[in-house]
């Protein structure tokens, strides 16, 4: 059912190009007891949010059964799921662009992204957590608070950059995926010089080119 209700309000936004004013009408529409909905969702923005955790979900659920993907390293593992991400929610742009598009007060777009936010960023502390155990060290080790927050200002900047990409095959937005974490990582590694060069270089070219 849960997944019944995440299609039909994909499906409710793409084809009247609106919101539903309420989890009644909405209900009505598709046919199903507003008990059934609340059983899931506590409300339609709720329900809203849910949807890109929805899209993180299916993303490491597919990396996780790629042949090697327990071996690899934090690095290769956070590359592996972006590039996963963002296939997943291109084949629901149309949506994507509508829900964060359509919202014109930030704090409401932020509201929408936070689910998403709360789970990437577990995700991306149990990387960290593993390579700080590779690590003999204390003082080379990454700050988990300091490193989540950091990958997911890096996330909402590689969406909103795919947002605006019109390159073939989002080739661009591969670009800046691969600059970017390779430069997250760099920076935590004290070796930024040559990555943090590498990406701004590569972002000031965009600015223009995509303004």
């Amino acid at each position: 059912m849960k997944q019944k209700i995440y299609e039909a309000y994909t499906k409710t936004i793409l084809e009247e190009e609106k919101v539903p004013t309420s989890v009644y009408r909405f209900c009505k529409n598709i046919g199903i007891e507003e008990s059934e909905f609340y059983k899931h969702f506590a409300s339609l923005e709720h329900l809203k949010g849910q949807i890109f955790c929805q899209f993180f979900d299916n993303a490491l659920s597919l990396i996780q059964k790629e042949k090697g993907y327990v071996s690899k390293a934090p690095q290769e593992k956070l590359l592996s799921f972006y590039f996963t991400f963002f296939e997943v929610i291109h084949m629901n742009r149309s949506y994507v662009l509508f829900a964060l598009n359509g919202e014109k007060n930030p704090m409401e777009k932020m509201s929408t992204l936070k689910p998403l936010r709360t789970v990437f960023k577990q995700f991306v502390t149990v990387l960290i957590q593993d390579g700080n155990a590779l690590k003999q060290s204390k003082l080379t080790k990454h700050p988990e608070a300091i490193f989540s927050e950091g990958a997911w200002i890096q996330l909402a900047f590689l969406l909103k950059f795919w947002m605006e990409d019109t390159s073939e095959h989002f080739e661009k937005t591969d670009m800046a995926i691969e600059k970017s974490v390779r430069t997250v990582f760099d920076l935590f590694d004290s070796t930024p010089l040559e990555s943090v060069l590498d990406l701004g270089k590569f972002l000031w070219k965009e600015k223009f080119n995509m303004a």
